[in-house]
């Protein structure tokens, strides 16, 4: 019988939007989080959800494919209503402590970063927000390599990410009045979703046994 000590405590569900594919120079555009146990439950209510336009000033390069494709989104990085970088460290660290009960001593008993190719968001979060990674467990949660097992073992149905239909098929918990296509907190929903997916489809679902341990300490704080 697997010991319950080894299932993750909580996912933090985490997309960033950016300048350019060389990480080592790229800045940040967007940063969006939510948080559901391992059942794929909300902790956090869509309305604590963060989603964040990160100030960019004028003379920050984009690269040519984020002028032409993000447009929208630049513009909104270069208004004075968008965030300085340097106060999200502490906004994302003070999230995972009100949620999650952190910081945490024991790494195992972390919450697990997750998302589709979550390894370069972890590599900028890294760069830009060192206290806030601090709080995270060391494993990462790629929903990406379920994707490629998916495919490589020869199925032809594929999960629409595009399709806000299919996002609150396989995750009800998405609000579809918040989401926006080609966006880091779209992301993050339609990745949840697409979990759900290939649980179902692989045999991988989770009884649902309710919220992990992070959501019964928010409970009880509220």
């Amino acid at each position: 019988m697997r010991s319950a000590k080894k299932a993750s405590s909580a996912y933090i569900w985490f997309d960033t939007e950016f300048t350019s594919l060389e990480l080592d120079q790229a800045e940040l555009l967007q940063v969006a989080v939510m948080l559901t146990d391992k059942n794929l439950k909300r902790i956090t209510p869509p309305e604590e959800d963060i989603n964040l336009h990160i100030r960019l000033s004028e003379n920050t390069p984009v690269s040519p494919w984020v002028e032409k494709n993000l447009p929208e989104l630049v513009a909104k990085c270069r208004a004075r209503s968008a965030v300085p970088v340097e106060e999200l460290d502490g906004r994302l660290t003070a999230f995972v402590d009100r949620w999650c009960g952190t910081p945490n001593k024991t790494i195992q008993q972390r919450p697990i970063m997750a998302g589709n190719s979550i390894h370069t968001d972890w590599v900028l979060a890294r760069k830009f927000f060192p206290v806030f990674i601090s709080r995270l467990h060391y494993r990462l949660l790629d929903v990406s390599a379920l994707k490629i097992q998916w495919f490589d073992l020869g199925e032809e149905t594929e999960f629409s990410k595009d399709d806000p239909k299919t996002v609150k098929d396989y995750f009800p918990e998405a609000d579809l009045r918040r989401l926006r296509q080609h966006d880091a907190y779209y992301d993050i929903v339609a990745s949840a979703a697409e979990l759900s997916f290939y649980r179902r489809h692989m045999g991988l679902g989770a009884k649902n046994t309710g919220h992990c341990n992070a959501g019964e300490k928010a409970g009880k704080r509220s």
